[in-house]
């Protein structure tokens, strides 16, 4: 019995630990379930009743505690009605608690009764759903007893909407003219000549006597720069001899120099003095004295120097021979020439240079947008062109096929039999031909059919077979001059659902007037629904990427509507 009781004593402090520990997740368990029952889920709407197109304040409520999270509807959720907008969420603190509201905005463009479905609204991690709501969609009754009618007006040519083209021209004109500029400037332009070059032009000897001017009126003597002095000096006189007399009178020594003078008048190819020759030399010896010995001659007698190069330069001048004729008209042309060459090189750097940026041009822009890209646009592509025009998103026929093409389709007259018009009513509207290539079709049959058929004839609405209708536009190609047509058939549904066949493949045909044939593709649909065919035809050169993006394009936009036409009252 003492041990009995030595267990139970034993044994309880766990037992006990365990019963609080249960009730403690117990109570956690009822206050967070009173947290989530506690919570509040209602919605309402602003109105019942709608006009086609009208929105409606769709708003649902939530009133829960600060710390649960509120999810709330996300989306297209409210189908059949659309969601046009989701407002942000409204809160407001109510005591302890936080109310939630949100509204959206919702719509339907077709007339009827329609009920919002219930929406999931979660809480924490528990789901609460709102109730389902009834609409009405009204359409806009139009009293046509006081609706006054009118004729069916005439087509009416529509000018096309302008374009940013001159936007493009003027920035290219900009540019070009900047280039032209550029090249006026730096290559074409006649410019100002520099002392120096006008200096350069000067003919020899007036050449040297405007250095011997400068060289007076300079600072050599007075700042005792006998050196320089003597170089300037020596320069001019040798420069001048060069010029007139002696091609190597610059890098000849003193000695080389007047040895040379003195053959040239010994053999009487220069008419100078003996005295002149003397001068010559001594004053070019005494400029070596003063540039390599350091020779110092007074001021005085470095004057003089300059006075007997003035006057042996004159004597030099005088002793030549005046230019003949034709070598004052073999001058010119060589002048004539010089000119010529400038000329020329001044076109073949405008041309290379104009080259390399049509070249930097076509390679930039070929390396972004590619090069057949840009061949094209500065060529010219008919695809291309009508690939980046203005498109159109039209109706066309009844029930009206809804398409975008790049141009505007044109209604013509279709070629029934007589016998056949009392049975069916055909629409068509086309761009281009099957002989252009590139062409678009829509052709809308409706068969006649009774509204009351007499009494035991059967009252079931004619239907087409589709395949039997591919079958024989196939054959309407063949007598159109295609040939190697290869088939091809699959399921076809359009953007908002509606369902018919699609027939491709490819095809040759025949360029008008000559015996050559065009690769291209076709694509034909056909949509019946109930006495109504529906066909829509497109060709286009194979191998076009281009047009391959075109049709893409158009077969991405084809929605049929089955609207039925208002009867008119009387």
């Amino acid at each position: 019995m003492n041990k009995k009781n030595n267990i139970i004593r034993n044994t309880s402090p766990m037992v006990s630990h365990l019963r609080s520990t249960i009730l403690g997740l117990f109570s956690i368990f009822c206050f967070l379930s009173s947290l989530i029952s506690s919570a509040q889920v209602t919605s309402e709407i602003d109105t019942t009743k709608i006009r086609i197109g009208e929105q409606i304040n769709y708003k649902i409520n939530v009133e829960a505690d600060s710390l649960a999270l509120v999810v709330f509807p996300e989306g297209q959720t409210f189908m059949p009605l659309e969601n046009v907008e989701a407002l942000k969420i409204d809160t407001t603190k109510r005591e302890a608690r936080f109310l939630l509201s949100r509204v959206y905005k919702l719509t339907q463009f077709d007339s009827g009764g329609y009920t919002i479905p219930r929406q999931k609204i979660i809480i924490g991690e528990q789901p609460f759903f709102t109730d389902s709501l009834r609409v009405e969609v009204n359409t806009i009754e139009v009293d046509t007893t006081k609706q006054k009618l009118y004729d069916i007006k005439p087509i009416i040519e529509v000018e096309e909407s302008g374009s940013d083209w001159w936007k493009w021209l003027l920035i290219i004109v900009l540019v070009i003219a900047v280039i032209v500029f550029l090249l006026y400037w730096f290559i074409w332009r006649t410019k100002p000549l520099t002392e120096a070059e006008e200096i350069a032009l000067l003919p020899p000897y007036d050449r040297a006597k405007l250095a011997l001017q400068k060289l007076d009126e300079s600072q050599f003597l007075i700042r005792s720069e006998v050196k320089e002095y003597y170089s300037e000096l020596t320069f001019i006189i040798r420069k001048y001899l060069d010029e007139k007399v002696y091609d190597r009178a610059l890098e000849s020594t003193t000695s080389e120099l007047v040895t040379r003078l003195n053959l040239l008048k010994d053999g009487n190819q220069i008419p100078l003095s003996k005295e002149t020759i003397l001068h010559i030399e001594s004053i070019l010896q005494r400029a070596d004295l003063v540039k390599f010995a350091k020779s110092a001659p007074d001021t005085a007698l470095a004057e003089m120097d300059k006075s007997t190069i003035d006057k042996a330069i004159d004597h030099v001048k005088v002793s030549l021979p005046e230019p003949s004729e034709e070598e004052k008209l073999l001058d010119q042309k060589y002048k004539e020439a010089q000119e010529r060459k400038k000329k020329r090189a001044k076109i073949w750097i405008t041309v290379g240079i104009s080259l390399f940026l049509i070249i930097a041009t076509f390679v930039g822009f070929g390396i972004k947008y590619g090069f057949s890209y840009v061949k094209d646009t500065i060529i010219g592509h008919e695809s291309k062109e009508l690939l980046e025009g203005d498109w159109v998103k039209s109706a066309y026929g009844f029930p009206p096929v809804w398409i975008e093409t790049p141009i505007v389709l044109k209604r013509v007259d279709p070629q029934i039999p007589e016998e056949a018009k009392e049975k069916l009513n055909m629409t068509t509207f086309a761009y281009g031909t099957m002989l252009d290539v590139f062409s678009v079709v829509i052709n809308t049959t409706t068969l006649k059919v009774p509204k009351q058929a007499p009494q035991g004839e059967n009252t079931d609405n004619p239907t087409f077979d589709l395949l039997k209708v591919s079958e024989e536009t196939i054959k309407g190609f063949e007598a159109k001059g295609a040939s190697d047509i290869t088939i091809k058939r699959d399921k076809f549904i359009t953007p908002n659902n509606a369902e018919g066949l699609k027939t491709f493949g490819t095809l040759n045909l025949k360029v008008a007037g000559t015996d050559d044939f065009v690769n291209a593709e076709y694509a034909l649909l056909c949509f019946s629904n109930e006495n109504v065919l529906q066909q829509i035809v497109i060709t286009w050169s194979r191998g076009d990427g281009y047009a391959d993006e075109m049709i893409e394009r158009i077969m991405d936009s084809i929605e049929l509507k089955s609207e039925e036409p208002v009867e008119e009252k009387k």
